[in-house]
């Protein structure tokens, strides 16, 4: 019997392991995204955090300026949320190859990764979230899929220990310049 729930265990992870993407899926998918480009300017964002059933906490409001100076990108974001909470996050990107990233900001534990192929970008990072009085460091799976020169879908899966137990949507609209 250990055999056998052992065996179904195993196939299961297979399973779920054949239905993640991976970011050399999005390689032939137009437009293409370079996040220098896109975020270099003014964006805004509107966006909502689901706890893991589904259920909407929280909806929110960014306003992003971008600026790019030789290989780094600083991300000045400010956040408002329905409850009126507001928050300020500054990123500094790096590139640090063709298609690879790194990037810091004052609330990001160590360093967050990303890399992107046509119309996707994958970045990876840790964040300290507060929720219901306590402060978890979660594990964050961010995906970004450019629509067309001006728009831009995002999906975050927050993880802990392995297991998703929230998600952030956004969408961004970007101003032209």
């Amino acid at each position: 019997m250990k055999r056998i729930l052992a065996l179904g265990l195993a196939l299961m992870m297979l399973l779920l392991a054949g239905c993640s993407s991976e970011i050399g899926d999005y390689q032939h998918q137009q437009p293409p995204l370079d996040i220098f480009r896109y975020f270099n300017g003014t964006t805004e964002a509107w966006g909502m955090v689901q706890d893991r059933s589904g259920k909407q906490l929280r909806r929110f409001h960014v306003e992003i300026k971008g600026e790019v100076v030789g290989e780094t990108l600083t991300l000045n974001e400010h956040f408002v949320y329905d409850d009126g909470e507001k928050q300020q996050r500054v990123w500094h990107i790096r590139r640090v190859g063709s298609d690879r990233y790194e990037g810091t900001a004052g609330d990001i534990e160590g360093v967050a990764t990303g890399q992107s192929a046509g119309n996707a970008f994958n970045w990876h990072y840790r964040m300290n979230v507060k929720a219901n009085g306590s402060t978890w460091l979660l594990n964050f799976d961010d995906w970004m899929y450019l629509q067309d020169d001006t728009h831009l879908f995002n999906k975050t899966a927050m993880k802990k220990f392995g297991i998703t137990v929230g998600t952030v949507t956004l969408f961004f609209t970007r101003q032209t310049q």
